[in-house]
C-alpha cells in the first residue's frame, strides 16, 4: 500500500498562498511608504540644520564686521595736533567716508611743525620715542613747536592674533575723543615697556591700566568702554589706508614710508632715530629754511632824481 502525502493542488493551499502573497505585497508597500517618510524627515532635518548653520555663520560675520562710524573728535586731520602747554587742538569728529582736514602749518618759521606717524607695536617708533620724547615735549610745551601724532595700525597681524596694533591705536583715539589734553601723555606711555613685535601685546585691561597710569582722569569710564568696544577701529583702519595710499598733506611725500614717518615743516626726517642731537639739528635747519622762504625779498627803492 502506498501512503501519499496531502495533495498540493488542494483549494485550501492555494488560498493560503494567495493570502501570503497579498500580505507580502502589503508589507512591501507599507515599508516603501515608511522609507519614503523617513527619507523626507532626514532630508528635512538636514535642510533645517543647514539653514541653522548658514544663519549662525551670517550672524558671526555680521557681528565681526563693524559698520564704519565717525572718527574721534579732535583728530579731523587723522592725527592729534598738540600745541603750547601740551594742549590738543579741538576739532569735530570726521564722518565716515569724509576726507581728513589737514592742520594749518605755521609758515612764519617761528614754530616747528613736527608730524609723526606711529604704530604702537613698531620697535623703531619706540626707539625714536625713547630718544626724542623729552625734548619734543619741552619744545611743544614752550610753544617752540607743535607735534601732530598720527596713530596707524600697520602691524596688526604681528601680535599673535591679538591685533594689538589696532587696539592700541583705537585706545589712543578714545583718549583723544574723551580727554584730548591727556593724549600726548597717553601716547607716550604706550611706548613705556613697549610690547615686542610678534608678542601678544597688551590686553585691553592692560591698555586701560596704561590710561590710568598716564594720569588720564577725565571720562576714564567712557574711555574704558571705548577700548573694550573697539569704537574707533574702523576709523583706525581707514586712517591707516589713507596714510599708505597718500598723498601726505603739506608735504611732497606720496605716502608714508613705514613707521615711524617723521616730518618737520613738511620735510621727511631720514637721520638717526636714536640721536636726539641729530634730530634737533634737523628741526633747526627746517625752521631756518621755512623762515628764509617766508621772508619777503626787499624791494629796491628808486633813487630820487637830482
Amino acid at each position: 500500500m502506498t501512503i501519499d502525502g496531502p495533495s498540493d493542488s488542494s483549494p485550501s493551499k492555494h488560498r493560503r498562498r494567495d493570502a501570503a502573497r497579498v500580505k507580502a505585497k502589503q508589507l512591501r508597500v507599507s515599508q516603501k511608504k515608511k522609507d519614503r517618510r523617513n527619507k523626507v524627515f532626514v532630508q528635512g532635518g538636514l535642510g533645517v540644520a543647514a539653514i541653522a548653520i548658514v544663519v549662525l555663520v551670517a550672524v558671526v560675520i555680521v557681528n565681526s564686521i563693524k559698520p564704519a562710524g565717525p572718527g574721534p573728535k579732535n583728530m579731523a586731520s587723522d592725527g592729534a595736533l598738540i600745541g603750547e602747554g601740551l594742549i590738543t587742538a579741538v576739532t569735530p569728529a570726521l564722518q565716515p567716508d569724509a576726507k581728513p582736514r589737514p592742520s594749518e602749518p605755521d609758515t612764519t618759521g617761528a614754530v616747528a611743525n613736527i608730524r609723526i606717524y606711529v604704530d604702537y607695536l613698531c620697535p623703531l617708533c619706540g626707539d625714536f620715542e625713547a630718544a626724542n620724547n623729552e625734548q619734543i615735549a619741552q619744545w611743544v610745551d614752550t610753544g617752540a613747536a607743535t607735534v601732530e601724532i598720527h596713530p596707524v595700525a600697520i602691524l596688526t597681524s604681528k601680535s599673535s592674533g591679538t591685533k594689538y596694533s589696532l587696539r592700541a591705536a583705537n585706545a589712543a583715539a578714545c583718549v583723544a575723543n574723551y580727554s584730548p589734553d591727556d593724549f600726548f601723555a597717553f601716547s607716550s606711555a604706550l611706548f613705556v615697556d613697549q610690547p615686542e613685535e610678534t608678542s601678544l601685546g597688551r590686553s585691553n585691561d592692560e591698555i586701560k591700566a596704561v590710561v590710568k597710569d598716564a594720569g588720564v582722569s577725565t571720562a576714564r569710564s567712557s574711555i574704558n568702554t571705548c577700548i573694550d568696544e573697539g569704537s574707533y577701529e574702523s576709523w583706525v583702519k581707514a586712517a591707516t589706508d589713507r596714510s599708505l595710499d597718500g598723498p601726505i598733506p603739506n608735504s611732497s611725500m606720496k605716502s608714508i614710508i613705514g613707521t615711524p614717518t617723521i616730518l618737520v615743516n613738511g620735510k621727511p626726517y631720514t637721520g638717526s632715530l636714536e640721536d636726539p642731537k641729530e634730530f634737533a639739528t634737523f628741526v633747526q635747519q627746517a625752521l631756518g629754511e621755512t623762515y628764509s622762504t617766508s621772508t619777503p625779498t626787499p624791494t629796491p627803492t628808486p633813487t630820487p632824481a637830482a
